[in-house]
């Protein structure tokens, strides 16, 4: 008896074979969900700029305590070329959400049981994250004095906040820490790094290397931001999970054709 082979046959591999694809509908209204409780939770915590510049002089003086590189060194460099820091702007405001969501679309449609395991974890840092935004806010590097560093997006453009951070009600210009920009890039490198086989795939930490020098060079976070955004993550993707990589797919071998002596016409007679 003939036996199957997985993957020989040209089909397509059962819907949710890796675990299950949860219904489309109810992970579109989810994932909504989980955002508006995110937008609406982040201006909840406005109204403290007194609190927020008071705890970002003591994040300053920790960094240069902890002789962590200056900022401002990442700043000159983008400084150099206009053109340059116009595009750290543009990746600053265009790439953030865009590149979790087409990462989370390509998990649901090609890898569902990783796709549920990067969105139970992104949501994880998510919350804490604004429990942490919160409980502590942060006025970002741009608006620090003693910092020195200059506002690119505002000088340059392009820019998502209002000019005046007490009268943006869209947005909590005082939740610098943790990064979310930093913490959901570098999630989105290690949920393809762990989703593909691809022998490239480590090149997906250039997203989360060049989202860091964008946030501290542009001014919107600090050094210690990022730290903390990676801690958050690193304790999520202690408590979740993680499923197995995907298999490579079994290739059938063709059987080889045994060659045959020739018989001579009087035996085939």
């Amino acid at each position: 008896m003939a036996t199957r082979i997985r993957g020989v046959s040209g089909s397509r591999p059962a819907p949710g074979a890796e675990g299950g694809r949860p219904p489309l509908l109810r992970e579109l209204l989810l994932v909504t969900g989980l955002f508006l409780v995110y937008k609406f939770g982040r201006l909840l915590a406005n109204g403290h700029e007194t609190r927020a510049f008071h705890n970002a002089d003591r994040v300053w003086d920790a960094e240069r305590a902890l002789r962590l590189p200056g900022e401002g060194a990442v700043q000159q460099l983008l400084l150099h070329s206009e053109p340059l820091v116009r595009t750290a702007n543009t990746y600053y405001a265009a790439v953030h959400f865009p590149a979790t969501i087409a990462f989370l679309a390509w998990l649901y449609w090609r890898r569902p049981a990783h796709y549920l395991w990067s969105r139970r974890v992104l949501a994880l840092v998510t919350g804490a994250a604004l429990a942490l935004h919160i409980l502590l806010p942060l006025a970002p590097p741009r608006l620090l004095a003693a910092t020195g560093l200059v506002d690119t997006a505002r000088v340059y453009g392009p820019s998502v906040y209002g000019a005046v951070p007490e009268a943006d009600s869209m947005a909590n210009q005082f939740a610098a820490m943790p990064s979310l920009h930093f913490g959901w890039a570098l999630m989105v490198a290690i949920g393809l790094i762990a989703a593909t086989r691809s022998p490239l795939r480590r090149w997906w930490l250039l997203h989360p290397a060049v989202t860091l020098l964008v946030i501290v060079g542009t001014a919107n976070h600090y050094w210690l931001d990022a730290l903390a955004a990676a801690v958050l993550l690193g304790l999520a993707l202690w408590v979740v999970p993680m499923p197995p990589r995907p298999s490579a797919p079994v290739i059938a071998q063709r059987p080889k054709r045994v060659e045959t002596a020739a018989v001579p016409a009087e035996v085939r007679r």
